[in-house]
């Protein structure tokens, strides 16, 4: 299994941001390229909402879900079940080395994988092999510091610089949605499409949520554990970072983008 660290871990704050993703709103640049019979495998499924919609859509084709934290599968096989879903199975897998035949699936789906990972382009070769002629490869990564929001604050400027502080560390890149383009090619697919796309927390129910979940992860999460062990930051700037996401939260003038790369990749 690869040893590569997963910066969120796996909080309920984490899930709860997780499991507010949908195929609508995480891979709409996708759905267009999808059709009823094929044969699908989604990379670093977490909870599953994303995997239901697409198993939705591929029906009767078989979807098959993968991730590496056994506490994940276990959440994503909830979901489901909970919507009925009987087309996809959830197995435990790594990205670098899926344990499936060569040109085995003709959809190879990741959302937020490769921004985690140490070598991305290498996970990516992995998924073109299993990728079918024709097929289509699709990845969907953030940018963290593309992301940008209003009312300014310091202490949001200094939670940005623990985040991508604590991820290179592990060896990964936040950046990695205006690189997507650059690793598909490194890959070696044929044809690769790149585009973008954003979410946007403004009205007053998004504000609460969004800077909600990120006042709890930033004190309570495994981000946090790194944070202080690598002294990326003090418990005292964690509960300063924490209070700038509530002050944001509140202004009824808040205002945040989550920028994201897509890429379509033939093999």
């Amino acid at each position: 299994m690869s040893s590569d660290r997963y910066t969120h871990g796996h909080h309920p704050s984490v899930l709860r941001s997780h499991s507010w993703r949908t195929a609508g709103n995480s891979a709409s640049y996708l759905l267009s390229h999808l059709a009823p019979g094929q044969c699908l495998l989604d990379v670093g499924c977490g909870p599953g909402t994303i995997t239901a919609d697409l198993a939705a859509l591929v029906a009767p084709g078989e979807v098959v879900a993968v991730d590496n934290a056994p506490s994940v599968l276990a959440s994503c096989r909830s979901t489901l079940e909970d919507r009925g879903v009987t087309n996809a199975r959830v197995e435990e897998a790594d990205a670098y080395h899926l344990p499936y035949d060569d040109d085995s699936f003709d959809v190879v789906h990741a959302h937020q994988v490769l921004q985690h990972l140490g070598d991305p382009v290498a996970a990516l070769v992995e998924m073109r092999r299993v990728c079918r002629p024709g097929g289509v490869v699709a990845a969907r990564d953030s940018d963290y510091p593309a992301k940008t929001w209003y009312p300014l604050d310091p202490w949001l400027d200094r939670w940005m610089a623990m985040y991508l502080a604590v991820a290179r560390a592990n060896g990964a890149e936040p950046a990695a949605g205006r690189r997507l383009l650059a690793w598909a090619r490194k890959a070696g697919f044929s044809e690769v499409t790149a585009s973008a796309s954003v979410w946007c927390f403004a009205t007053p129910a998004e504000r609460e949520w969004w800077g909600d979940l990120w006042a709890e992860r930033v004190l309570s999460s495994s981000l946090a554990d790194q944070a202080l062990r690598g002294g990326f930051a003090h418990r005292e700037d964690l509960e300063q970072m924490s209070q700038a996401w509530r002050r944001w939260a509140a202004d009824p003038d808040g205002w945040y983008i989550v920028p994201a790369g897509e890429v379509l990749c033939r093999p």
